[in-house]
Order: structure tokens, then sequence, then C-alpha cells
């Protein structure tokens, strides 16, 4: 769809379902007059911003609501256009019907994300930003919801912006400097360049480096809880969790497959995986739990591994991180059933990684594990103020840098102005795709088609 169609759309903008309320939006120059056919009120006579209550009867003039609707002029709207939202009960039925009603008085139902292109087309935001608000409604943490925010509200936009009209400047000064070759002139000043080149490199090295905290926050922070066979696991996710989620027992070996719960520490999702037991395989099942546990560490970005520290000497803790640990691993170390202990010494373990002293079955050290959780958050988190957390975006982010570094490279070598043009035409092509000046009809399909029906 690369323009908006003439059609007044229609849907559910609520969740589909039962509630106590839903919420019907329509959208198009024929929004008003198409409400007000099944509507008690004329809304093309009202003003903007107004909400109004009445009847919705169907063609027998049976009421089928007593709904709220609120009416949102051109161009004050969320699409930009001509919209009404009817506030009615939510009955499943009754939702049927106004949206039967009003496909038969003119509208049609939209496409998915279809609300969304129409105020990205109408200039109402950029596509960074409505592509925020798909981020928004799936953000499930604080610190998840104030990323999606933040790039809502115009984010990294208005930086980027400014940073391609500069390179746009450059480039059309060297695109004039070929128009007079015989000349042998030069208009862009190629210092003022090397600047720009020196800032942009920066500046999306920092947004590049922010995807992997980006990533996490929006999709949790996958957290391992391994260590050998009855050191506590499974009691530890349950006393984390404050519920017994996880089947506990004396006999080693217990838990065989992984075990996946969430939970929200100071506003950041945390995704904790409780594994099988790490030690020689007895028979085939746990041999396949125990390649899943090595598998699951290896895709996390939190070990909390847990020994216990009656039978577990530094020696075999140590042994078994050597096998575990790998770069960009965050690890914990758990020192579990220090209730049964007349004192636990951190230091004879030599270790440079943090050791928690806990007692899983008692649920001591609970507390303090959670904080180490939220100090070990911040380790790998950006310092750049903006966060990417779309994974489009860090692809044309990470394609933009490149062609910067070529631009640098070209700028050292003094090669011709056409080749150079050429480069800093493709950094501004991928700076354009984020932000959606410049894109193809089905990129933006794609982009709109992950959202929901209503949106």
């Amino acid at each position: 769809m690369s323009v908006i169609d003439e059609d007044t759309i229609c849907a559910l903008s609520t969740a589909n379902g039962m509630g106590a309320i839903a919420v019907i939006r329509v959208s198009g120059k024929e929004a008003l007059k198409i409400t007000s056919k099944v509507f008690s009120k004329d809304l093309e006579k009202v003003k903007s911003h107004t909400a109004h209550f009445g009847t919705i009867r169907d063609k027998e003039n049976n009421i089928i609501d007593e709904v709220l609707v609120t009416v949102l002029n051109e161009g004050k709207s969320f699409t930009g256009e001509h919209t009404t939202e009817i506030a009615c009960h939510g009955s499943v039925y009754i939702q049927r019907q106004i949206l039967s009603l009003l496909l038969e008085s003119g509208c049609r139902m939209a496409k998915p994300g279809e609300f969304t292109m129409r105020a990205y087309f109408n200039g109402r935001m950029d596509l960074s930003q409505a592509e925020a608000i798909a981020d928004l409604i799936s953000a499930d943490s604080k610190k998840g919801h104030e990323i999606a925010m933040n790039q809502m509200r115009g984010g990294y936009s208005d930086h980027i912006k400014h940073l391609r009209q500069r390179l746009m400047d450059f480039a059309s000064l060297i695109e004039l400097e070929l128009d007079f070759s015989e000349e042998d002139v030069e208009f862009a000043d190629r210092s003022e360049l090397n600047k720009l080149v020196d800032e942009l490199k920066v500046h999306l090295k920092e947004l590049t480096d922010s995807f992997a905290y980006g990533n996490a926050i929006k999709n949790g922070i996958s957290t391992v809880i391994a260590g050998r066979p009855n050191a506590g696991k499974s009691t530890l996710l349950n006393a984390l969790l404050n519920e017994e989620r996880a089947i506990v027992s004396d006999i080693a070996g217990t838990t065989r497959d992984t075990i996946e719960e969430r939970l929200t520490i100071d506003g950041v999702l945390f995704k904790f995986i409780d594994t099988a037991g790490i030690r020689e395989a007895k028979d085939e099942i746990e041999k396949i739990g125990v390649e899943r546990t090595i598998s699951e560490v290896g895709k996390s970005n939190v070990l909390l591994y847990v020994f216990d520290a009656i039978e577990m000497t530094p020696e075999d803790v140590k042994q078994d991180i050597e096998k575990l640990q790998r770069e960009g691993l965050s690890v914990v170390l758990l020192a579990n059933k220090v209730d049964q202990l007349k004192s636990f010494d951190k230091s004879k373990y030599n270790s440079s990684y943090p050791i928690i002293p806990i007692s899983a079955k008692e649920k001591e050290g609970i507390k303090e594990i959670k904080t180490q959780l939220s100090d070990e958050v911040q380790k790998f988190a950006s310092e750049s103020d903006t966060i990417v957390i779309n994974a489009r975006h860090y692809e044309a982010f990470s394609k933009a840098l490149q062609d910067i570094y070529k631009v640098e490279e070209a700028l050292e070598i003094q090669i011709p102005g056409d080749l150079l043009a050429m480069d800093i035409r493709s950094a501004i092509r991928h700076l354009s795709s984020i932000i959606g000046d410049i894109t193809e009809d089905d990129l933006l399909g794609n982009i709109f088609a992950n959202f929901c029906i209503g949106k």
C-alpha cells in the first residue's frame, strides 16, 4: 500500500472478547456521516473532541446498545482523518452488531495496522514512532514501557533527521563538484565532512551497541539457574517467585527439562529458567536435560550458579564455572544451604564473580539476589540515552555505520567525488529507512501487518 485509499475503515480497537466495555474506531472522510447513520445524533454538526451519549439501533429500530461516541475531526485525530470512537458495552454480540451496521452503512473492516499506517502517511508520526506503538502495546515491564514511550515521543527521530540533513547537504555539494569537474573546484569542505563522520561514528556506534540491552529489556533478561543435582535450584526458583512452581525433591535429577517463569524486578522483566543438574547423565532423558542446560546457559544474559555450600569445594565450583562461562555472560554464585553452617567464608572461593550466601529453603538471601540482578543489568546497559529495541532499526543503523566507515576511508585515500557520493547516499538511504522518508511499499506492508487489527 503506497497511498491511502478513500475508504472509511472500522475495527474493534480494544482486545477481542467480552469485557466491561469495548471501543470501536471509525476513520476516514465519511466517518462522521457513517457513524451518524447508526447513532441517534447527527455527528457532522458537533465540535471536535466532544463525547456524545445516545443509542445505536438496527434497521428495525431496535436498540442495540447505549453508547458514548467521541468525535475527532480531520487533522486532530490519531490518524489525521475524521474519526469516531464508539464506546459500547463489552458483549461480543453487541460488538458484532455495531460493526455489521457500520459495514452496511459504508465502512470496510480495517486491515492490521491500517489506522497507524494512515497516521504515518498523514504525517502524524514518522515510521520509527509508528513502530514504537507496537512495542508500547507489548511492553510488560516498566523499563520496556519507558523505552517504547521515549521512541514514540520522538526518540532518536529528530537527531537522525538532523544528521541525515547534514549528510544530504554534503552529498549535494559533492554532486555539484561533479558538474564542474573540468574546473577542478571543491565546494564540500572535506575537514567539515571529517568532523561529521566522526560524530556519526560515535552516535551510530552507541545506538548499535544499545540493541543488546534494548532487546534484552524488550524480551526479558534471560537468567539461567544452573548447578549440580540437589544444589537447590528448583527451591530457589520457587523462593524467587514466592510460589511452588517447580517440583522439589531430595532425589537427584528430579528436574529433567527446563522450566521458565517471568518476574519483574525494579521495573525490569527477568525470564528465569530452571535447568537440569549438571553431572554425568545416568540415562538418555537426563542426558538431554543436561544438554539443554548447557544450551540455555549459552543463550542467556545472566547465570545464577547454585552450589551446595556444605558438599562442594571451591575447586568443584571453579571447575563448573570454567565449563559454563563465556564472554558477555554475567555470573552470580549462590552458596546455598548456609543455614546449616556455623559460618561461611566467601574469601576461600577466590572468585572474581559476586558470591551470595543463601538458604533457598528458608528464603534467606532472596532480597540480596534481586538487588544483585538489578546491578548485573546495569553492567550491559547502554550509555546512550536512546535505546534501540527494534531489530529493523538495528540493522539499518549497522548498515549506515558501515557506510560511514567507507566514507571515512574514502576521505583518507582521497577517492574521486562520485565514489564518495555513493557511500554518503547509501548512509542517507539507511538512515531514511528508519524514519520512513525513503522506504519500499512491501517494507511498509510488512511493518504494519504486525500490528493488531484495531491499531
